[in-house]
C-alpha cells in the first residue's frame, strides 16, 4: 500500500512517513497544500491512501479535499486536524474525508485507523487476498502458498500484494516502482526485477509462470 502524507510541520510528517514503512508502507510526504493538490489531481491512483492536514501553506485540506471529491476522485482521505472542536470535524468530513484523527495522536491510533479505512468494502481492499495456491494477510503479513508460510522481506511484500491486486493485468515497472516506493526513487534502477526474480525464487515452480514477463513493458501475475 502506498500513502501520501500532507503535513506541513515536517519533523511530524517524517516520523509519520518513518513510522508507516516500518510496517511496510510506501510513503510519499508533502508539506504544501497547493503541491499536494496538483499531485492528487493528475496522479492520484498512485496512492491508496492520504494523510491530509487540514491547516496547510498554499491550499488547506479542506478546499483539497473538497476539490477532490468535486471531480469524483475518490481516494480514501483521513483529516489530520489540531482542532478537536464538532464544527471543525464536521467541515472536514462534510468535505468528503473518510475519517478524521486529532494531534497529537498516538501512531498506533494512526496506524489502526487506516487499516479500518482500507478494510471497508466500498474501498475493495480486503483483510486476506488469495490467487491460486497463494493466500497474502494485510493484517499480519503474512504469506502462504499451499498452507506453507514463506517468508518475505517488506518491499516483496508490497510488491505481491500490488500484483494480487491486479492479478492477471499487465503492469508497467514504472507503474509499481511508483506505487511501491517513493517519488525520490531512480526510474532508472533495475530494483524491481530484482525483487521480481527473488518472488519467483520463492513463490514460482518449475512448471509454473506466475510472474510472467512481458518484454518492453513489464509483468503479470498470473491467477
Amino acid at each position: 500500500m502506498k500513502v501520501l502524507v500532507v503535513e506541513d510541520q515536517i519533523k511530524l510528517a517524517n516520523s509519520i512517513k518513518e513510522g508507516l514503512e516500518n510496517f511496510g508502507y510506501a510513503v510519499d510526504a508533502v508539506h504544501d497544500g497547493t503541491k499536494a493538490l496538483a499531485l492528487l489531481e493528475f496522479g492520484y491512483y498512485n496512492y491508496d491512501i492520504v494523510l491530509l492536514d487540514i491547516m496547510l501553506p498554499g491550499t488547506d485540506g479542506i478546499v483539497i479535499c473538497s476539490t477532490l471529491r468535486n471531480k469524483n476522485i475518490m481516494i480514501p482521505i483521513i483529516m489530520l486536524t489540531a482542532r478537536d472542536t464538532v464544527e471543525n470535524k464536521v467541515s472536514g468530513l462534510d468535505a468528503g474525508a473518510d475519517d478524521y484523527i486529532i494531534k497529537p495522536f498516538s501512531f498506533e491510533e494512526l496506524v489502526a485507523r487506516i487499516r479500518a479505512l482500507l478494510r471497508r468494502p466500498e474501498i475493495m481492499v480486503a483483510s486476506e487476498l488469495q490467487c491460486g495456491d497463494i493466500v497474502l494477510n494485510t493484517l499480519n503479513h503474512k504469506i502462504t502458498k499451499r498452507g506453507v508460510e514463506v517468508p518475505l522481506t517488506l518491499k516483496e511484500f508490497a510488491i505481491l500484494e500490488y500484483f494480487m491486486l491486479h492479478a492477471n493485468q499487465v503492469l508497467s515497472r514504472d507503474q509499481i516502482l511508483a506505487h511501491v516506493w517513493d517519488h525520490a526513487y531512480d526510474a532508472f534502477s533495475n530494483i524491481i526485477d530484482v525483487h521480481v526474480k527473488n518472488l519467483r525464487k520463492k513463490l514460482q515452480n518449475k512448471n509454473e509462470t506466475i510472474f510472467e514477463t512481458i518484454h518492453g513493458v513489464g509483468y503479470r501475475f498470473n491467477a
